[in-house]
């Protein structure tokens, strides 16, 4: 026995020491795991210290918009040295991450495996938003909205809840009628409930009264939802104040002159927002004045006389300054256009401006990661304004131009562009410089790593052209950014399958779902349909100077969603529009959703 035992024991002979060498090599090395008696490793508290400093770190740094940093700091993080609310919270900031870089699909991979309840409460509020806003940039606005409900009982500030039910709101209301009406015949979950209130709301421009009817019907259906609170209260009261509702409204409108056919446009969306609303006892009178027979201070003089209690025009810049030079305003004047600089008591400025057209889609691309630009817009005094607007907008937001290229209406011959991309006029510099040395040397195209966006202004065919020599000149291709009147207005999918991965922003009316109902395009194309391409939106822009006539006492606490974006109201008066975004996707545009929505 005894021979037995030493036999075991000379076969290794120093077994019983290993344990305790490997203990002290691990303590030496700092001893960041140990095995437990379920033969895990679990970190020790010095490495837990360690870890917490390092994702505060990293989540400073995404604060500071110091991604790159950010993402480094992230990659040295070995996910075995974490605790199970640690590796959670790692998750978190790297989807954080993603997103900062627009990669909305990699956020949301990284979310997935998050179980919020290992979260922190601040780190479960940021988890849902950031996850909603994901969802949102992709066009799941369903699932969006469903992370904004799991929100809601985590927030506690009342403005906080407002804020997150308008976009609980916001996202349902992209979604189709069907989708909305199942709700009404769903089972009392918390989703069916939301999904109906949607489809109460999204009825905006049904009579006010029967709008707050029905808010009434669901909030007694409903007493302790989240929503029954301060969000509907101040949308009845909207509905049920009448005191800022005009009774009479005078319309100053070209019927004659260069801007006759955009008033005539723009006429037509009035009148059958009026015309919708024949029902409603309290519906204004409306006048008619031709603005281009009498100068500023007769139309005023005449509406006034006439019992006008509100005004929607002028829409030439100059009429508008004209008569807002030559009378005081005693009631509401809404201007169709804005003038820089103009401010007025009683004068609001509602315009299709390019400006607010720039600033949404200089927005929509630094949210989805870009930083380095080229600018590229027709060579005209139009084109040379949207470049400028273009330019600021992307500096403001501390954007890199590049390149700031120009080209000509007519032309059809885009290949400077993808020259640019490629770097091939430094690329035949260096050709050039290389002859003497070595005679049979070609040029060697080399793609450009500084830049990663372009902000465009194109109608629909030069923008295809452009868009073929993006795709093929890159393997990676560019991003395209353009301004709206990149589409036509009207679905082509044969046609605008050329404008794939297009990215721009626009407004509702014209994108399928997003504004439906008796006053959706599609329900008003007798009217519009007289019309080219190019007035189709001031249509929209004309029913919603209707309705905003008796929003305005709200506007500057409560958006208004209409037919040409989210409507609000700036100290200045003006009444600024947030444009839907969308990316052509096999020849249509699909729907990503308002900026509002997805920062």
């Amino acid at each position: 026995m005894n021979n037995l035992l030493n036999v075991r024991h000379d076969k290794n002979p120093q077994q019983p020491l290993i344990p305790v060498l490997s203990f002290c090599v691990l303590l030496l090395s700092g001893c960041t795991a140990l095995q437990d008696s379920s033969g895990l490793y679990q970190p020790t508290p010095w490495a837990l210290e360690q870890n917490r400093n390092r994702l505060a770190t990293i989540e400073s740094l995404l604060q500071s918009n110091q991604r790159e940093e950010a993402k480094n700091s992230a990659d040295t993080i070995n996910p075995a040295e974490l605790s199970t609310e640690q590796r959670a919270q790692l998750n978190l900031l790297y989807g954080q991450i993603m997103l900062s870089f627009g990669e909305q699909d990699q956020a949301l991979q990284r979310f997935a495996p998050i179980q919020p309840q290992q979260l922190s409460l601040p780190d479960q509020i940021k988890y849902f938003q950031a996850r909603s806003l994901a969802f949102t940039a992709v066009g799941d606005f369903l699932n969006s909205a469903k992370s904004r409900i799991e929100l809601e009982p985590l927030l506690t500030a009342p403005d906080d809840h407002n804020k997150n039910q308008a976009l609980i709101f916001e996202n349902l209301s992209l979604l189709p009628e069907s989708v909305l009406q199942s709700g009404q015949s769903q089972a009392a979950t918390p989703l069916a409930e939301w999904l109906s209130l949607a489809g109460i709301l999204k009825a905006k421009n049904q009579n006010p009264a029967r709008l707050n009817d029905a808010i009434m019907q669901w909030r007694t259906a409903y007493p302790s939802h989240p929503a029954n609170s301060s969000y509907l209260q101040n949308l009845q009261r909207a509905l049920t104040d009448t005191a800022g509702r005009p009774k009479s409204i005078a319309l100053f409108l070209p019927e004659s002159g260069v801007f006759a056919e955009a008033g005539k446009a723009i006429r037509t969306g009035i009148m059958a927002a009026y015309n919708h609303d024949s029902n409603d006892p309290s519906r204004p009178a409306i006048r008619i004045y031709d603005s281009e027979k009498l100068t500023g201070s007769a139309l005023y003089s005449q509406a006034m006389s006439q019992g006008a209690n509100m005004i929607i025009g002028p829409l030439d810049k100059e009429k508008i300054q004209n008569v807002a030079n030559a009378v005081r305003f005693s009631i509401p004047v809404l201007a169709l256009n804005h003038v820089p600089g103009l401010r007025k008591d009683n004068l609001y400025q509602f315009g299709l401006s390019p400006m607010d057209d720039a600033d949404q889609i200089t927005s929509k691309a630094w949210l989805d990661g870009h930083r380095n630009a080229m600018v590229l817009t027709p060579d005209n005094e139009q084109g040379k304004r949207v470049a400028k607007f273009l330019m600021d907008s992307w500096q403001r937001k501390g954007g890199r131009i590049v390149i700031k290229k120009t080209y000509s209406p007519q032309q059809t011959d885009f290949s400077f562009v993808s020259k640019k991309l490629l770097s091939l006029d430094e690329g035949k510099n260096r050709y050039q410089d290389t002859v003497p040395a070595a005679p049979n040397t070609k040029p060697t195209p080399r793609l450009r790593q500084d830049i990663d966006v372009i902000l465009l202004s194109a109608y629909s065919e030069e923008a295809r052209l452009i868009n073929a020599e993006v795709q093929t000149a890159r393997v990676n291709p560019v991003a395209i950014y353009a301004m709206s009147n990149v589409y036509a207005g009207r679905p082509n999918p044969s046609a605008d399958s050329q404008l794939n991965k297009v990215t721009f922003c626009d407004a509702p009316w014209l994108l399928g779902n997003a504004y439906s109902g008796d006053l959706s395009m599609p329900a008003l194309q007798p009217g519009w349909s007289q019309f080219s391409n190019q007035y189709y939106r001031l249509v929209a822009m004309g029913i919603d100077a209707y309705y905003l006539a008796g929003q305005l006492n709200d506007l500057q606490n409560t958006a208004y969603y209409g037919a040409t974006g989210k409507l609000t109201l700036t100290d200045n008066r003006r009444i600024k529009r947030e444009l839907l975004c969308a990316k052509f996707m096999a020849g249509q545009p699909e729907i990503r959703g308002f900026i509002s929505g997805v920062h």
